[in-house]
């Protein structure tokens, strides 16, 4: 039975306000990696195939894990998150929405984003909302054709979109989804006849010794 397991990356530079400050791992996202993949180890977590996208922050949180030392890592960009520093920029220029500076203010933020994204509301956009939902699609369909377990480094964005594909969840909750995914979480998927059964969401064993609670982090 196929068998996905999709991690988000390490915490990555949070004082960031664009895509390419924020792509890189603080030192607590390149120590939860590690934790994690010493974890995985420990308990015999084992991936015949190991996928992340191209970007900074996933590239060093797959090294960082480290969980199948002899085999390639294939970086492929189809597993990239959307643009949403550009998306909350360009909203804030063509419809008046502030970009948050608190996180609590992103729950009313994200799904607004989000929203007006899906319905075509923002010009000048690097990837329109179909074209972001089909790549991910299509990239799952064929990591879970593949033979073996799969480990998939990613971020929370494609993660949540993951989510709202098997869940068939609306805006609301797609943008929930992705608020609630925390640095280095575990989520895993079985293929059962042919379809995508969720079996884990946001585990983080690795970081639930007392000693390790303030690693768990959403930014």
């Amino acid at each position: 039975m196929p068998h996905i397991t999709l991690i988000r990356h390490g915490q990555a530079n949070t004082d960031a306000r664009d895509e390419e400050s924020y792509d890189k791992l603080s030192d607590l996202g390149h120590q939860q990696a590690r934790w994690l993949g010493a974890h995985m180890a420990a308990t015999q977590d084992r991936f015949q195939r190991v996928y992340c996208g191209t970007m900074r922050r996933h590239a060093e949180t797959a090294q960082g894990m480290n969980v199948t030392p002899e085999a390639e890592i294939i970086r492929d960009p189809r597993l990239n998150e959307f643009a949403y520093f550009t998306l909350s920029q360009l909203m804030e220029e063509q419809h008046g929405l502030a970009v948050p500076s608190e996180r609590e203010e992103f729950v009313r933020h994200l799904p607004t984003v989000l929203g007006a994204w899906e319905r075509g509301e923002i010009e000048g956009v690097p990837e329109s909302f179909e074209a972001f939902h089909s790549r991910i699609a299509d990239a799952m369909a064929e990591i879970a054709a593949g033979d073996g377990r799969a480990l998939v480094v990613t971020s929370g964005g494609l993660i949540g979109t993951v989510l709202r594909q098997t869940l068939a969840l609306d805006v609301t909750g797609w943008a929930s989804m992705c608020l609630a995914i925390m640095n280095t979480s575990v989520h895993r998927w079985q293929m059962v006849l042919g379809k995508p059964l969720l079996v884990q969401f946001n585990g983080v064993p690795h970081l639930e010794t007392p000693d390790r609670h303030h690693a768990q982090t959403h930014l």
